[in-house]
C-alpha cells in the first residue's frame, strides 16, 4: 500500500499557520513512508472562496518549503483538485445515498429548525436534530415539492443513544455519543456539498490512506465513519493532531496572535525558522535538539512522538529561533541577500517612491519617512493614542470596527479601504481627517506620514491588520473584555444593517 496524505484548506481568507502546521505533519508522514502528499482546495463556500486566497495558499506553503505531489496547480491522476470543479460528482453520490435509504430530502425552513432545536433544549436533550425530528408528513413533503420549495439532503444517523467507536492513530480508542450526532446536511440547497460529503468522497476517490487533521474534527468522525459504511468503502486511518494554542492555552486565534503565514513573511522571518518552529509544535527530534531542517525532520519523523498536550505558539520563542538562524546560518552576503529579498527590492521600493518624492527635499529625508514600510509593529503606547484627544470608548469602537471591516475586506485596494473608512467615519460622526488620526498612528507609528490608505495597500492586508490589532490591544491594555465585546458586537451589527439600507 502506498501511503497517501492530504491537506485540504479553504481559500476563504489569509493562509493560516495552523494550515501550515497540519500540512507539515502530513508531508513528513507521507515522506517518511515513501508516500505521496496531496493538496486539495475545499472551495464549496462559493460566496467566500476566491482564487486570490487560493494563490496565497500556494505561495505561502511553497515559501515554507512544503511541496505537494498532486494538486490544482500541478495536476495529477486524481483531479480535479478543486471541489467546485467536482460538483456533479457529489450530486451523484448524494443520490446514491437517497436511493439506498441512507439519506433523505429535508424541506424544513430555518424558522422550523430553530423551533425544533428549542423544543429539544426545553426537553433536556441535545440540540442535535435527528431524522425523526425533521421528517414531515408525506402529503406536506409532496406539497412543498410541488411548490418548488428549497431542500437539502441530510444523512441518516442513529436515533438511539450509545457509543460510536473511532480508532485513532495517536489517541487509540475514542468513544463518542451517538446522541450528539445530528442528521448532517450533505448537499446544500444550491447543489453544493458540505465539507462532510465532499471530504469523504474525495478522500476515497483520491485514495487517501491516512487523514492527519486537527482535533477539532474528532466530533465529526462518527458522521464520516457512517458515510464510509453507507458507501461500502474502507475508511482511512484517522489521526487527530493537537490544536495550536495561544500562550494562555486558548485556541490559536488572530485576536491574540498573528495567524497569517504571510504576516510572518512580511515581518522578516526566515521560512526555515518558521517551519522549524512549527515542527516543534507537539513533536520533538529523538535527540531533543531545538534547531533542525525540514529534511532532518522528515528523516527522523515518527508520529508516535507527537504529544497530545496543546502546543503553544509563542511568537517570542519563534523570534528567538529566527534570530538563531540569522546569526548562525547566514554569512554577511547571505544576510544582505535576505534583506534584499524581504523588502529592499525594486518591486517593493518602487511602490513606496511615489509616496516619498512629493515630501522630500534631500535623500536623507527618505529614511525617517519610509521607516515604517520596513519595520514590524510600531513602538507605541496607550498614551500616544489618548493624546489625540478622542474619548477612550470612542477610540476602542473606532479601532475594533475598523479591524472587523478590514478582516472582511476581500479585495485589498485603495477604493475598497476608502469605502470602508468613509462608511465608518460617517457612522462615528467624524470627518475623515479626524477619523484617520488614530489610523495614521496605528499604521505608521506617527500622526503624520505618507497617505495612510496608500500605505495600507503597500503594506498589504496582513501587516495592516496586525498593526490595527496591535493598536487595539494597546488601547484596551491587552484586549477587549467580554462585556465590551458584546456591546461592540451589537453596535457593529446595527452598523452592518444600516449599510444595507
Amino acid at each position: 500500500m502506498t501511503v497517501r496524505t492530504r491537506i485540504a484548506p479553504s481559500p476563504t481568507g489569509d493562509p493560516h499557520v495552523g494550515t501550515a502546521y497540519i500540512a507539515l505533519f502530513n508531508l513528513c508522514f507521507a515522506r517518511q513512508h515513501q508516500g505521496q502528499f496531496i493538496l486539495r482546495i475545499e472551495d464549496t463556500d462559493q460566496q467566500r472562496s476566491t482564487r486570490e486566497s487560493e494563490q496565497q495558499i500556494f505561495d505561502s506553503l511553497r515559501w515554507l518549503g512544503l511541496e505537494w505531489d498532486e494538486g490544482p496547480d500541478v495536476g495529477g491522476p486524481h483531479g480535479p483538485y478543486r471541489q467546485s470543479e467536482r460538483r456533479e460528482l457529489y450530486a451523484g453520490y448524494a443520490q446514491e445515498l437517497l436511493d439506498k435509504g441512507k439519506a433523505f430530502k429535508c424541506y424544513r425552513t430555518p424558522e422550523e429548525l430553530d423551533e425544533l432545536r428549542r423544543e429539544r433544549q426545553l426537553a433536556g436533550k441535545s440540540t442535535a436534530l435527528k431524522p425523526s425530528d425533521l421528517y414531515l408528513p408525506d402529503d406536506e413533503v409532496a406539497r412543498r415539492e410541488a411548490a418548488g420549495a428549497p431542500y437539502v439532503v441530510r444523512m441518516l444517523v442513529p436515533e438511539e443513544e450509545g457509543a460510536c467507536v473511532i480508532d485513532d492513530l495517536l489517541r487509540g480508542r475514542i468513544e463518542l455519543d451517538w446522541g450528539m450526532v445530528d442528521a448532517q446536511i450533505l448537499l446544500k440547497s444550491d447543489g453544493m456539498p458540505t465539507y462532510h460529503l465532499a471530504n469523504v468522497v474525495d478522500d476515497h476517490l483520491m485514495e487517501i490512506t491516512h487523514v492527519l487533521r486537527g482535533e477539532e474534527w474528532i466530533n465529526s468522525a462518527p458522521k464520516h465513519k457512517l458515510l464510509y459504511e453507507y458507501f461500502g468503502w474502507q475508511m482511512p486511518v484517522l489521526c487527530h493532531l493537537p490544536l495550536l494554542r495561544n500562550p494562555d492555552k486558548s485556541k490559536l486565534s488572530k485576536r491574540k496572535n498573528p495567524t497569517s503565514i504571510t504576516f510572518y513573511q512580511r515581518m522578516g522571518y526566515l521560512p526555515q525558522a518558521v517551519i522549524n518552529y512549527l515542527g516543534r509544535m507537539g513533536w520533538s527530534m529523538p535527540d531533543e535538539r531545538e534547531k533542525f531542517s525540514l529534511d532532518e525532520m522528515i528523516a527522523h519523523f515518527d508520529i508516535s512522538r507527537v504529544s497530545l498536550g496543546g502546543p503553544v505558539f509563542d511568537v517570542e520563542k519563534l523570534s528567538w529561533l529566527n534570530g538563531v538562524y540569522l546569526r548562525e546560518d547566514l554569512s554577511d552576503e547571505q544576510f544582505i541577500a535576505e534583506l534584499m529579498k524581504w523588502a529592499f527590492n525594486s518591486d517593493y521600493v518602487r511602490q513606496i517612491i511615489p509616496q516619498l518624492r512629493p515630501r522630500v527635499e534631500t535623500l536623507s529625508d527618505v529614511a525617517p519617512l519610509a521607516a515604517f514600510f520596513f519595520s514590524g509593529l510600531p513602538k507605541l503606547q496607550k498614551s500616544d493614542f489618548l493624546a489625540l484627544g478622542m474619548e477612550e470608548e470612542a477610540l476602542v469602537e473606532l479601532l475594533q470596527f475598523l479591524v472587523w471591516e478590514m478582516d472582511a475586506l476581500r479585495d485589498w485596494n485603495k477604493d475598497g479601504i476608502m469605502a470602508c473608512v468613509k462608511a465608518l467615519s460617517e457612522q462615528a460622526g467624524l470627518k475623515m481627517k479626524a477619523y484617520l488620526q488614530p489610523v495614521f498612528l496605528a499604521v505608521s507609528g506617527s500622526t503624520s506620514s505618507t497617505s495612510v490608505l496608500d500605505a495600507m495597500v503597500i503594506l498589504g492586508p496582513d501587516m495592516s491588520r496586525a498593526r490595527l490589532r496591535h493598536a487595539l490591544d494597546l488601547v484596551t491594555e491587552g484586549g477587549v473584555s467580554k462585556k465590551q465585546a458584546k456591546k461592540l458586537e451589537k453596535a457593529y451589527q446595527l452598523f452592518g444593517e444600516s449599510k444595507k439600507l
